[in-house]
């Protein structure tokens, strides 16, 4: 048995045809691509930001830990299947190299993130527009507010915002990023993905649906007075935010998506008096106002970064005073440097991207503009000389002699529960990594651990990167891109011979450690959201057993236990399946703002009564930004009421199951017939062995087709092979060229695997068949596959078992055809083709009168917004009448009968002008439905593919 040419030709153009939006057809290149198990509400979200050619974009609002970042990825994926590869990210510049890794991980998609170092480096290197590369481009939300010009210049297929209710006062005139992105991206179409689309003020909503379409509502005015008196129509907002906004919660997909629970642990520790007295010092140093060593104009971020660095380590803060000596040795010498002090001390010890962030929008600290008084300047060196000697002398801190506890204690819990013995201890100092590493290696783990950082070049990491390159030279492993492949080889020594990798912030972000159990925050963030990314790289979903959480607490530092009950209790960080909700983290607009509020403290209070009291007041604001004043509110507008929910997720998960089936059953079959002469195939495994390569961008070697059961350790394949592979994509557009004459092919049901009933119902029966590829441009591009089929006797076929029969192997090569086709084919494959033009008419229609339906109500916002112009006015003379009665004075008197006239007049030209107004907005929404009509236009293509003689055996 072998299939034909005929055969391969079908299965090619079915597994590339652009289905409909609203179809799981859509994503079948997405879902087979993609190296994940993809849960039902994911498909269903990607189909939502999917289905409507006409949408200007959606807001992806599922709750935090069921998976946005691969609902994106399934479009993104897609849209790159489709060739609209102009594609851009923009998010938080800590999410960015977590974007770049999901992306190429999971979907095998070439991303770059883009900042200013990077810009200049490849337009020095001569590349001439770096936003156009043919690669996925990620930026943070402060440098693409920057490139406007630049941003404007791309035709961009699809924006994603991640975190985008950073964005939700856009509208708001004093929103210089929202403004800039607005007009930079205008017109483009938008992903947006937000937990927390609804926080404080239903003017939220407002905000993210002005970035996404200014005609989804009228204008702000209108906006208030429709949804934010007592009266509101709540209802009719659900139906208009159902357009735009989905939302899935975690209740709803428990049944698909398993959650192991987190546990946490607290290792107190005590420092020793020569750790006490430096603490002390430092602590009353800091609090200096006329200190030379604390730039003026950077006072608070020095602090807050001196203070983590103390905490962190007496190594880490023995360089940092070094550093800060030496620029005052530099200030009494005269040695102007102009030197980037702390920007410098932020990027060595790789602090967090937000500082950097926080650094640019603050004043350069210039030491040459510091009035000098060389007495004191000296006295302040032979100062910071004296802590740089008590910090040195302190050879291992109270907290190191605590982690070996700390890792017992883990290691523990790891047996009980049959988990891996694999802990990541997070530390906020590249130099704290540096010293626990020789630590570890000296008191039982040489040769058990791996550092993790920002650059990865120390000798350790470097040998490992060699060892993994010559172990994968060979393999799609290897991206070419050494940052992105370093980090791969550290993970996998970690995954596979490593019990501890020591981490920077560089590993809270872009990671995945599911297969590691234990979390040890060394030194704890201050902020939240901080630490519930750095638990989230361990629990997340894949991950098989319960998450151990170990924090460390001084026991000499009231303020210190303070901010670990205020992490634990208040955002719930530590403990249950979830972890911090969306609903909490979703209140910090910055995590520095929030690091700097525990800072005030940290300086401002010195007993342990003063810290309480502060602690207290900030909890207190804490839980009234936290209440659930809105929590109804919230309900009603963004969660889904249907009990039918869970039914249609499970539909959903089924269609999207056969359709893998399917796409995997033809993918195989036609790679087979295609490299039938260049590769040894294994059907058990589905894998082969590339010996000879049909074009110089493809690699020869071994070769594992996708699949979901297999996770990426099981695969031992050179390169894992997917359509958009250019392996698969040669084979696809091959086997489109195949030559198909009408031919006579005999079908073999005897020897077919499986049982399919409307085959074996044919056995020992003829007839023809036809296949017409029928492309529909309209508002998008729609191609389907029309089979036409007769019986020897005239009696039609339908379109479903013209399709099984060719889900059945040939009994040997097409032979020629021993007859003409019969006109009656012809016939019924016109009426077929003409059948399907008028059901995508009817779905383009509805389309079509949904987007009318926004236009309308979009004119009826603004007309409201007129009119409430006038009864403000209104509202207002008759206010000044009643004043007017009570006047005391005559002058009193004369003064209100003037602003009364003057507010008659600005009535009297307000009813005019709500005509004029009317007529504009209504001119307006009938342009924007004749540009709509004009797009609805289609245009229809019909390609006959081929056509044969039809035998079942």
């Amino acid at each position: 048995m072998q299939i034909t040419n005929h055969h391969a030709k079908y299965y090619a153009h079915e597994l590339t045809r652009q289905a409909a939006g609203d179809d799981v057809d859509r994503l079948s290149t997405s879902l087979f691509d993609a190296s994940v198990d993809l849960n039902p509400h994911q498909i269903e979200a990607a189909l939502f930001a999917l289905r409507s050619p006409l949408s200007k974009g959606v807001v992806l609002a599922d709750e935090v830990g069921l998976g946005k970042t691969i609902e994106a990825g399934l479009v993104l994926c897609q849209y790159w299947a489709e060739r609209k590869r102009k594609l851009l990210i923009i998010c938080p510049a800590s999410l960015r190299r977590q974007w770049a890794a999901e992306l190429s991980e999971k979907f095998n998609l070439p991303t770059v993130i883009l900042d200013a170092t990077s810009l200049r480096k490849q337009r020095k290197e001569g590349v001439y527009n770096p936003f156009e590369q043919g690669r996925i481009i990620i930026l943070s939300y402060h440098f693409a507010s920057r490139m406007e010009d630049e941003l404007r210049a791309v035709p961009w297929h699809l924006v994603v915002f991640d975190e985008a209710h950073k964005l939700r006062n856009a509208h708001q005139k004093s929103n210089r990023m929202g403004q800039t992105l607005r007009r930079a991206l205008d017109g483009r179409k938008k992903l947006l993905l937000t937990a927390t689309p609804l926080q404080n003020s239903l003017m939220e909503l407002y905000g993210l649906s002005t970035l996404i379409d200014e005609h989804i509502f009228g204008d702000d005015k209108a906006f208030r007075k429709q949804y934010l008196n007592t009266d509101a129509d709540l209802k009719e907002l659900r139906e208009r935010l159902n357009g735009f906004v989905k939302r899935t919660l975690r209740k709803q997909v428990l049944e698909y998506v398993r959650y192991t629970e987190r546990r946490t642990f607290t290792q107190p520790f005590t420092p020793s008096d020569d750790e006490q007295r430096l603490y002390d010092a430092l602590s009353a140093f800091m609090l200096r106002e006329d200190s030379y060593a604390l730039p003026r104009s950077q006072r608070h971020l020095t602090t807050l970064i001196l203070r983590k660095l103390l905490a962190s380590s007496s190594y880490a803060i023995t360089d940092t005073l070094s550093r800060i000596r030496n620029r005052l040795i530099r200030l009494r010498d005269e040695q102007h440097s102009g030197d980037d002090f702390l920007g410098d001390l932020i990027r060595e010890d790789e602090l967090e991207d937000d500082y950097l962030e926080a650094l640019d929008e603050q004043e350069p600290a210039a030491l040459d503009e510091v009035e000098v008084d060389p007495v004191k300047l000296e006295e302040e060196i032979t100062e910071l000389e004296q802590y740089i000697a008590w910090a040195k002398a302190i050879e291992t801190d109270g907290k190191t002699r605590q982690l070996l506890t700390a890792l017992e204690t883990g290691f523990r819990e790891m047996e009980k529960m049959g988990a891996e013995r694999k802990a990541i201890i997070f530390t906020e100092s590249r130099r704290t990594q540096e010293y626990l590493k020789r630590y570890l290696q000296a008191n039982g783990y040489q040769g058990k651990l791996v550092t993790f950082n920002g650059t990865n070049n120390d000798a350790d990491s470097n040998a490992i990167y060699r060892q993994w390159l010559d172990a994968n030279k060979d393999s799609d492993k290897v991206t070419g891109s050494a940052p992105v492949d370093r980090r791969t080889a550290l993970i996998d020594a970690f995954r596979h011979h490593a019990e501890i990798m020591i981490a920077t912030e560089a590993a809270a972000e872009g990671v995945n450690l599911q297969f590691c159990s234990l979390v040890i925050n060394y030194d704890l963030p201050w902020n939240p959201q901080r630490v519930e990314q750095r638990i989230g790289r361990c629990h997340r979903y894949g991950q098989k057993h319960d998450v151990v959480v170990v924090n460390f607490v001084n026991t000499r530092n009231e303020a210190d236990k303070r901010v670990l009950e205020l992490l634990t209790d208040k955002f719930n960080l530590f403990n249950g399946v979830f972890g911090a909700s969306d609903e909490v983290l979703g209140r910090i607009e910055s995590g520095i703002d929030f690091e700097k509020r525990i800072l005030d403290i940290y300086q401002s209070c010195r007993t342990p009564e003063e810290i309480e009291q502060a602690f207290e007041t900030l909890q207190k604001e804490l839980e009234a930004d936290i209440a659930e004043r809105l929590n109804d509110t919230r309900k009603l507008l963004l969660e889904n009421f249907d009990e039918d929910i869970h039914d249609l997720l499970k539909i959903q998960l089924d269609a999207a199951k056969q359709r893998l089936d399917k796409v995997g059953r033809l993918f195989w079959h036609l790679t087979r017939h295609v490299l039938k002469d260049k590769a040894q195939f294994d059907d058990d495994s589905h894998s082969f062995m590339l010996a000879q390569s049909p074009q110089p961008d493809i690699k020869p070697g071994h070769y594992q087709l996708n699949r979901k059961d297999l996770a990426p350790e099981q695969i031992s394949a050179d390169h894992l092979y997917r359509l958009t592979h250019p392996l698969g994509e040669y084979v696809l557009e091959t086997a489109k060229q195949l030559e198909t004459p009408v031919a006579a092919i005999t079908f073999d049901i005897t020897r077919h695997p499986g049982k399919i009933s409307v085959v074996e119902a044919l056995k020992g029966q003829t007839g023809w068949l036809c296949l017409d590829l029928l492309t529909v441009d309209s508002f998008e591009r729609e191609e389907c596959l029309v089979f036409t089929g007769l019986k020897a006797d005239g009696k039609p076929l339908d379109a479903e078992t013209c399709e099984r029969l060719f889900a059945c192997k040939a009994a040997g090569p097409a032979q020629p055809a021993t007859d003409e086709p019969p006109a009656l084919l012809q016939a019924n494959a016109e009426r077929h083709c003409q059948a399907v033009v008028s059901r995508i008419l009817e779905a383009n229609n509805r389309f079509f009168q949904a987007e009318r339906e926004k236009l309308e109500k979009w004119a009826d916002d603004k007309i409201l917004a007129a009119e409430q112009a006038l009864q403000d006015t209104k509202a207002k003379i008759r206010g000044l009448k009643r004043e007017s009665r009570q006047a005391e004075t005559l002058e009193q008197q004369h003064g209100i009968q003037r602003q009364i006239r003057e507010l008659e007049r600005l009535q009297r030209r307000q009813r005019q002008q709500i005509f004029d107004v009317e007529d504009e907005i209504i001119e307006k929404r009938d342009q924007l439905i004749d540009a709509l009509e004009q797009r609805m236009n289609q245009h229809t293509q019909t390609t006959r593919l081929f056509t044969i003689q039809w035998r079942v055996a």
